[in-house]
């Protein structure tokens, strides 16, 4: 086995980093290549058998410094400066071979997705005792007894036979705790865990927390807990480090980060979670949640910023605001159309992977959109039948007489009926292209549906067999909506809470009661007073009373 180094770190830490800086190089079209700053001058310490939770939103560093602690850069990055102290020895300037010692036996890694770790053609056992066999710290007979304990503190069922099983064999949880297991094998001196129950249900996720803080304290080893979530990691954590955009925003003792935040970004992390937590008591758990997001397009310029919001199981948030206030924007960052710079989307307290080409296809079928226009949203060159049935097929695999009898049921359910399967988008009216778009949509068998202005351009009395439609297919189905609109009129007939953008920011959010009654901000008056009356005279009153207003002010 490879000798320990008997020099302290500093202050007698386990890991020391100081002034850790990570670059990558990007190539943008057309133009020279430049270094971008992912990790940007990170300095903490880790004691022995210590936690400490490193917390932030989607490509805050969070991971990249939790790699850098192995000295390793994923994805083509680069360490550029700092050191990485372990027991007091310097990871950055160690040799290759060192390295490979060091990997494995005194520092170990657990990931988010234990099922992309473990191969699914050997037993998990054989897997778990490995790295401490390869790296001759005992020999299979010790390695296999020690897999055998940490199975048992780690809640694991019938420890001395759990690892005859095969991947396939376990739990998602139990596939995560066996590999906590072969992290901890070697008696590492550090851990590093990567979000290692954010892919689980909440109910497994504490049972795997509960035995990942049991298996930490029992073998005394020191870990690096990353998780974007603060109620996680105040559950393991002795400390906490704040990351955001690669830099450090605060870092402290769990209690103090918790109750005295000291910057506003840890306060609304903070107040996030609090709100999340009050609901929980409730009827309203929130079902999809966009949590601080900030997004643009080309050219740098962001077009919302740090908007967060949220939707129950089966209800409907309408998001309102004139043109250019960052509805659609917000459904296209939903969707994975749009990766937002900063925040998180959330579906059923699974945070989402910000692009579509990152999502799973379990991903992309829970969340579809209806377009506000359907003709440009429908290839003029397939049938009813193909449009609907290509989700069919993609999705679920049906092919032939099954997946026609199952555009059939859907068209029935949309009130279409079978005629109109061989029919192409031209020989439809608007009414029906959006009725179709909707089973395409339905298709999916989705869990939210974002409805990007579905009816602006339908007149009232088919846009109210359209809505009528959609609130139908909600009470069947239970599905969430998040309906972007203009028309407030729409909002009151559907809506159970509702979202009001200006200039991409939110101004106001919360329940449809309390939103639409007053008192009201500048700019949500501004959008009510706007909704058209049925009498004659009423442009004449408004415009006046703009006059008037911008005379006083």
């Amino acid at each position: 086995m490879p000798d320990k180094l008997e020099k302290s770190s500093p202050k007698g830490q386990m890991l020391s980093v100081r002034n850790l800086k990570i670059e990558a190089t990007s190539y943008p079209q057309g133009g020279a290549p430049r270094r971008i700053s992912i990790v940007d001058d990170i300095s903490f310490d880790l004691g022995k058998g210590k936690v400490l939770g490193l917390i932030g939103e989607s490509g805050a560093g969070k991971s990249t410094i939790g790699l850098a602690a192995l000295a390793y850069g994923r994805g083509g990055v680069e360490i550029t400066g700092g050191q990485v102290l372990l027991d007091g020895e310097d990871l950055l300037t160690a040799s290759n071979t060192r390295i490979r010692q060091i990997r494995g036996s005194r520092v170990c890694y657990v990931s988010q997705s234990a099922a992309a770790s473990f191969n699914p053609a050997h037993r998990l056992g054989e897997q778990v005792v490995e790295a401490a066999i390869r790296h001759k710290l005992m020999n299979r007979e010790e390695a296999h007894k020690r897999a055998c304990h940490l199975f048992s503190i780690l809640g694991l069922p019938d420890p001395h036979t759990f690892g005859s099983r095969y991947p396939h064999q376990v739990s998602g949880g139990q596939l995560q705790r066996a590999m906590t297991a072969m992290a901890l094998c070697s008696s590492p001196d550090l851990i590093v865990f990567d979000e290692p129950t954010t892919a689980l249900d909440v109910t497994t996720q504490i049972d795997v927390l509960a035995a990942i803080k049991h298996a930490i304290e029992e073998t005394g080893t020191s870990a690096l807990y990353i998780t974007h979530d603060l109620a996680v990691v105040a559950q393991v954590a002795d400390d906490i480090m704040v990351l955001r955009n690669g830099r450090t925003v605060e870092y402290g003792p769990v209690q103090k980060i918790i109750d005295a935040p000291s910057e506003d970004y840890t306060r609304k992390l903070v107040n996030v979670r609090s709100i999340r937590h009050s609901q929980a008591s409730g009827q309203n758990l929130p079902f999809f949640e966009m949590i601080g997001i900030t997004a643009g397009y080309a050219g740098g310029v962001d077009v919302l910023h740090e908007v967060s919001l949220h939707v129950a199981k089966g209800q409907t948030l309408a998001i309102v605001g004139e043109s250019g206030s960052g509805k659609s924007t917000l459904a296209r960052v939903a969707t994975g159309l749009l990766p937002p710079s900063s925040g998180e989307v959330v579906l059923d307290g699974q945070e989402l992977r910000p692009a579509l080409k990152q999502r799973s296809r379990d991903e992309l079928r829970k969340v579809q959109l209806i377009y506000q226009m359907a003709d440009t949203a429908m290839n003029p060159r397939q049938t009813v039948g193909d449009i609907i049935g290509r989700p069919l097929t993609f999705y679920d695999g049906l092919r032939g007489s099954a997946r026609k009898a199952k555009v059939v049921e859907l068209l029935d359910q949309i009130e279409m009926g079978k005629a109109f399967i061989d029919r192409y988008p031209a020989e439809l009216s608007g009414g029906q292209k959006q009725r179709v778009a909707i089973a395409r949509a339905l298709a999916a068998s989705p869990e939210l549906i974002i409805c990007d202005e579905p009816t602006s351009a339908l007149d009232p009395l088919v846009a109210d067999g359209i809505l009528k439609l959609l609130l139908d297919l909600q009470a069947e189905r239970q599905l969430s909506y998040v309906f972007i609109t203009h028309d407030i009129a729409i909002v009151r007939a559907i809506a159970d809470s509702v979202a009001v953008m200006f200039q991409g920011e939110l101004v106001r959010f919360g329940p449809k009661s309390d939103v639409l009654s007053p008192p009201f901000d500048d700019y949500t008056d501004l959008l009510l007073k706007s909704v058209p009356e049925m009498r004659p005279g009423w442009l004449e009153e408004v415009i006046a009373s703009r006059k008037q207003a911008s005379a006083d002010n």
